[in-house]
């Protein structure tokens, strides 16, 4: 541990200037030659600070006073920021949260350094015209706290649920139908779940929103198979909620890790939850993985395919496929496309979107990319384009093997996370070039930022 952290304890209390923001969106600030992460601080600010954690390479401070405040801060955030996630940004004015994003991708590429990355072009970020309301699926938790129902999202940094219904970046009609929900929870008296007894049964409410066709899926994640007073339940959904159109129950008995369990059923109502993007149709099981800012990412897929730029002869792999929603959009412009998906589920939906779209040159199988990749290639497949949109871990070095030995022509690589997409270009950049980076804000009032980058194959 540095000697500057030595002198440094839990507790104490310093005046520090804001030099820059991080990767989740705190200020960053240095106390001699320590680093020191604060949240809900900006840049130029000069903030009162109490240390709260200390470790090897930085320290951890909270906010208590702002003695010189930023012309970026926004003077009104919510009333929940700073006590739950999704909020990270919302002190910082709209437009520098969109230089920010910008800024994110830039560092990525500048710490990993791929090829020719002083030179890349990395475009403004795409504004959202509705950076507040815009969430499409509330996951909230279930409590019972002094006699009253508590439903929101877990404070910062503990397992303690705050009241979130009135949480600005959710779609109305998401806290709508929670807010009708909790009055038929309570009057049938059905057990919540409690945590330090593992006792009860209703865990989590998951209610997702179709904003064009404004109906809804409401699922009980719950803690035991039994559902008392379902058939009450049921009835009075129906009748108070109208826009509920599916009734589901998820059971989940595990204490931790994922928030869903492997077993969905159906209690009443449509299997499946329609939306639209673009021109398709698009059918969600309750448990599917689909986009939450239906509105950005109907702009996403809009630059992904200029990007793209498809062509009657070409061969699509649709890498990281989930319900089918990137194949499905160029499969009429392509010959043919071919997806790869891990989860069962979403493989069923995709089959169930192509036949619902009628599309008939696109097929999805189950199974990681890095494995059907070499099955499509050993198969006699060329395929001409690629367009991958992993997880947050990014692209295996497996896969990435894979692409170098087949080097499809046109390749889109949409990101969620700048830094993993910064470290596999530093390997593509050895046999792609760099055309352009787009950055776009599918998550307001948030650190996170989508990049669609552009490469074309480098030509010996």
């Amino acid at each position: 541990m540095k000697k500057t952290q030595n002198k440094l304890k839990i507790g104490m209390r310093m005046q520090l200037t804001i030099k820059r923001m991080g990767i989740n969106g705190e200020g960053i600030a240095y106390y001699q030659n320590t680093l020191i992460f604060i949240p809900q601080a900006l840049p130029g600010e000069i903030i009162l600070g109490e240390i709260t954690a200390i470790t090897h390479n930085f320290c951890r401070a909270r906010l208590l006073q702002i003695i010189r405040s930023s012309k970026l801060r926004n003077p009104n955030p919510p009333q929940l920021f700073g006590q739950v996630g999704g909020l990270e940004l919302a002190h910082l004015s709209y437009p520098q949260q969109l230089k920010y994003k910008r800024l994110m991708v830039t560092e990525a590429l500048r710490h990993f350094r791929p090829q020719g990355y002083r030179s890349y072009l990395v475009k403004s970020t795409i504004k959202a015209d509705n950076p507040w309301h815009y969430r499409n699926k509330a996951q909230f938790q279930l409590r019972q706290k002094k006699g009253k129902l508590i439903c929101g999202l877990y404070q910062t940094g503990t397992h303690q649920v705050v009241d979130s219904l009135e949480i600005p970046t959710q779609r109305p009609l998401t806290l709508q139908i929670l807010q009708s929900l909790l009055p038929i929870i309570e009057e049938l008296q059905i057990p919540i779940y409690d945590p330090h007894s593992h006792s009860g049964i209703i865990k989590t409410l998951v209610v997702r929103e179709s904003v064009a066709y404004q109906q809804a899926q409401l699922t009980f994640i719950t803690n035991s198979r039994k559902l008392p007073h379902k058939s009450q339940l049921i009835a009075q959904i129906k009748q108070k909620i109208p826009a509920v159109i599916s009734i589901a129950q998820n059971f989940n008995p595990q204490t931790t890790g994922p928030l869903w369990g492997a077993e969905t059923t159906i209690l009443w109502g449509d299997n499946y939850l329609r939306e639209k993007i673009g021109n398709y149709d698009f059918f969600l099981s309750p448990a599917a993985f689909f986009q939450l800012n239906p509105e950005q990412t109907t702009k996403l897929y809009q630059i992904a395919t200029a990007a793209l730029n498809p062509q009657p002869n070409d061969i699509v792999i649709d890498a990281y496929a989930g319900v089918g929603t990137i194949g499905i959009s160029l499969a009429q412009q392509v010959q043919q496309v071919l997806g790869a998906e891990i989860i069962p589920a979403a493989v069923k939906d995709a089959q169930l979107n192509l036949r619902q779209n009628h599309i008939t040159n696109a097929s999805y199988q189950v199974g990681a990319v890095e494995k059907l990749y070499p099955q499509w290639l050993q198969q006699g497949i060329q395929p001409t384009a690629l367009i991958v949109d992993p997880p947050r871990s990014g692209l295996t070095q497996e896969f990435i093997k894979f692409i170098q030995q087949s080097q499809p022509a046109k390749f889109v690589y949409i990101s969620c996370n700048p830094a993993t997409l910064a470290r596999d270009l530093k390997y593509l950049t050895s046999f792609y070039h760099v055309d352009w980076l787009q950055p776009l804000d599918m998550f307001p009032q948030t650190p996170q930022v989508e990049v669609i980058t552009k490469l074309s194959r480098r030509f010996s």
